[in-house]
């Protein structure tokens, strides 16, 4: 079913999985070009998912590369799948296919259902893998691929590229997008079949406001009274370092008091460094720490324009912090703009640089906004979320049950 408008039925959550058990065992193989090897949000995502099929019982194996030493502890069964680093970005993986070696794991699995979350070589091999074993296919959109080509000068490439997205999400039953921005998006370019809100959750728990520590700060050289502006990512230019950089820099030459801190690694850092040098730059955090971050920050600005879904953003809202964003898909669906944070056209320095300027100089204002951004937060749990996700897969294996299988023994690859 199409989506038709941000109101449209098929954006509003499944039917209970109950009424619509399928009869037919949910073996699930998921296919992505990053899950283990990389902590960003996608890999992080995509773990959450696993874990949780699991603990419903749902039997999964993970097609995906990997690496000697990978940044995630993954969960579930990880198959690897021959791959090779990008030239210049070694962080990303291209992944080979489907070689004989991950062929055998699979046809041994057996799924029932395939879930693609990467459109690469890996994803176009399992597509056709399905279609000739007659099983069902979804997919996960999860990175906005044309919002990246304007940073590597591929904007030529545009019009290619979604014509092969096009061409690829047509032919899978169920689409997953993290937003209704994103999903409005994938319509203009003819992306329309069974497209399906699964929106990103927050750790309520882990993220909160109550896990300031000025203890923290003062390890890391920020004093009591200063107003911390913080951004949380990858290091990467495509996540609006530039602007963000630009930003501070203004505030600085305006004599505006506040302090800039970065949390994250990446190729960018080391320019960045140069660039900031009043920059508090923690590196990578994850779990405790990372949480510490965020509540002993004071306003996040997070200028980034190829989201799909802000998770860095509702982590920080979940910790109380005001957002300044760009307006644009990853932001649009979570900020409320001039209520929990502001949204600013993408890459306009003066408008980032007047919101920042507001909420560092403004305690009230900074405190009101802290208040509706905690509590737009407690929208978004992860279990609500995640089973949306196991009702989605029971609605296509409820209308296959029964479906004679057409799986052969070998099944050729494209």
């Amino acid at each position: 079913m199409a989506l038709a408008s941000p109101t449209s039925e098929t954006l509003r959550p499944s039917r209970s999985s109950s009424r619509l058990r399928p009869s037919v065992p949910k073996r699930v193989a998921l296919f992505t070009g990053a899950y283990n090897h990389i902590a960003d949000g996608v890999s992080l995502t995509l773990n959450r998912l696993v874990d949780y099929l699991e603990q419903q019982g749902v039997s999964v194996r993970v097609f995906a590369p990997t690496v000697d030493d990978p940044a995630i502890d993954h969960a579930g069964t990880l198959i690897p799948v021959p791959s090779v680093a990008l030239p210049g970005r070694s962080e990303y993986r291209f992944t080979l296919g489907i070689t004989p070696s991950v062929r055998e794991e699979l046809e041994a699995f057996d799924p029932t259902l395939y879930h693609i979350a990467t459109p690469d070589l890996l994803g176009s091999h399992a597509l056709s893998y399905a279609q000739d074993t007659g099983t069902p296919v979804v997919a996960s959109y999860h990175t906005h691929f044309s919002s990246y080509l304007k940073y590597y000068h591929l904007d030529l490439f545009e019009s290619a590229l979604w014509s092969y997205l096009r061409n690829f999400y047509e032919q899978c039953e169920q689409v997953y997008v993290p937003s209704r921005a994103m999903a409005e998006i994938l319509k203009e370019h003819g992306i329309t079949n069974g497209l399906r809100l699964w929106e990103r959750g927050v750790n309520t728990d882990r993220f909160t406001p109550q896990r300031r520590s000025m203890d923290w700060r003062q390890a890391h050289g920020i004093e009591d009274n200063e107003v911390v502006v913080s951004f949380v990512s990858r290091l990467v230019w495509e996540k609006g370092l530039d602007v963000y950089a630009d930003v501070i820099r203004r505030l600085e030459r305006q004599g505006v008091p506040h302090r800039s801190m970065i949390v994250g690694d990446g190729p960018a850092r080391d320019e960045l460094e140069e660039r900031l040098p009043n920059t508090v730059f923690t590196g990578f955090l994850e779990g405790e720490e990372l949480a510490q971050a965020y509540a002993s920050s004071d306003v996040f600005l997070f200028p980034s324009d190829t989201e799909t879904f802000g998770n860095v953003t509702l982590e920080a809202m979940a910790s109380g912090l005001p957002t300044i964003c760009a307006n644009a898909v990853g932001s649009r669906d979570l900020v409320s703009d001039g209520t929990t944070g502001r949204l600013c056209p993408p890459e306009d320095i003066e408008a980032f640089a007047d919101a920042t300027r507001r909420l560092v100089l403004d305690d009230d204002l900074r405190a009101r906004v802290s208040r509706a951004a905690h509590n737009r937060a407690k929208d978004f749990t992860w279990d609500a979320i995640l089973g949306r996700m196991n009702g989605y897969y029971d609605e296509v294996l409820a209308r296959h049950a029964g479906t004679p299988s057409s799986r052969p023994a070998h099944a050729a690859l494209s």
